[in-house]
């Protein structure tokens, strides 16, 4: 359409890449701390076994909306609530809107309550909202920042460590996802690669005011070979592709044992262009960007 000449070509034309199903050698821990394993107290947590049919929630009707991240904050802070719902539109040279919409039948209207305008321009689609706070990548670097909500600053930036960016280990889409941060039932976490770890996926959990890393993990998953990611009590899981309708969740990482497993529970693509999925505590649902479409998926987990 003619309004894409406003907005920078390169990550439409970027993230057409062929995903492919490869390991890298197996699983190995990379940092100790002493603050050990999550503790996931009445939590009640699970292992994934069921993905439901997408329930459609929103749609962009512009071109910077191909694909973006919509996000709910599962332990608000006041004047948040867990009807407030975030959205970014990801498309362009420099991405610095955050909308905010009052619940998310506003976001289906389309009418945000308010834009915020983010300091630094924001990449990809790996922000989360967390706690009063917008973590995000800047743009064109390997920094993770913290954009408080309520005072409309940035609180908490660090470096990711040796972290790939800018398209060194994207997943399979492309869209520079080098770097993914997500929410479960134990806190804040980050996805992403390094050079040491050749492409394979690493995990670290973080501290939420400081970003400093607790603790890290280094999967035998290969980034590139997976179409996205997201966390569950301390598990991450992967889709296999973001354009094929009958996709699956394909491999399953358990921080606790450190170790990894094939899956094949269906996950649709309706709309064939995946580009963001996060999973949220509190509703218990996925949340994806779907060429254009907002959309949520329930989820059931099998209890111990």
């Amino acid at each position: 359409p003619p309004a894409a000449s406003r907005w920078e070509p390169e990550p439409l034309g970027y993230q057409e890449l062929k995903s492919e199903r490869t390991e890298l050698p197996a699983s190995r821990l990379l940092e100790e701390t002493a603050l050990g394993r999550p503790r996931v107290e009445d939590s009640g947590c699970g292992e994934l076994t069921w993905v439901g049919e997408p329930v459609v929630l929103g749609r962009a009707d512009t071109i910077a909306g191909k694909y973006g991240v919509w996000m709910k904050d599962p332990e608000p802070v006041a004047p948040f609530t867990r009807e407030t719902t975030w959205r970014v539109d990801t498309v362009g040279t420099e991405v610095r809107q955050l909308f905010q919409y009052e619940a998310a039948e506003q976001l289906a209207r389309g009418y945000p309550a308010k834009v915020h305008v983010l300091p630094r321009p924001l990449e990809s689609t790996g922000a989360v909202v967390y706690r009063g706070g917008l973590f995000f990548q800047p743009r064109r670097s390997r920094a993770l920042a913290r954009y408080d909500l309520r005072a409309e600053a940035i609180s908490a930036e660090r470096e990711l460590p040796g972290a790939g960016y800018h398209g060194q280990y994207p997943y399979s889409w492309g869209g520079y996802t080098d770097i993914d941060l997500a929410v479960d039932e134990t806190g804040l976490w980050v996805v992403y690669s390094t050079e040491k770890a050749k492409g394979a996926i690493v995990l670290s959990k973080l501290d939420p005011e400081t970003l400093e890393i607790r603790r890290t993990w280094e999967t035998n998953i290969r980034k590139q070979s997976v179409a996205n990611s997201f966390i569950i009590c301390g598990t991450l899981y992967t889709v296999s592709s973001y354009s094929a309708p009958n996709a699956t969740v394909n491999f399953a990482y358990d921080t606790a044992t450190g170790s990894s497993r094939s899956l094949s529970i269906p996950f649709e693509n309706r709309f064939q262009y995946l580009s963001m999925v996060d999973y949220n505590p509190a509703e218990r649902r996925l949340f994806a960007w779907d060429s254009y479409n907002m959309v949520a998926y329930p989820v059931r987990l099998a209890h111990a």
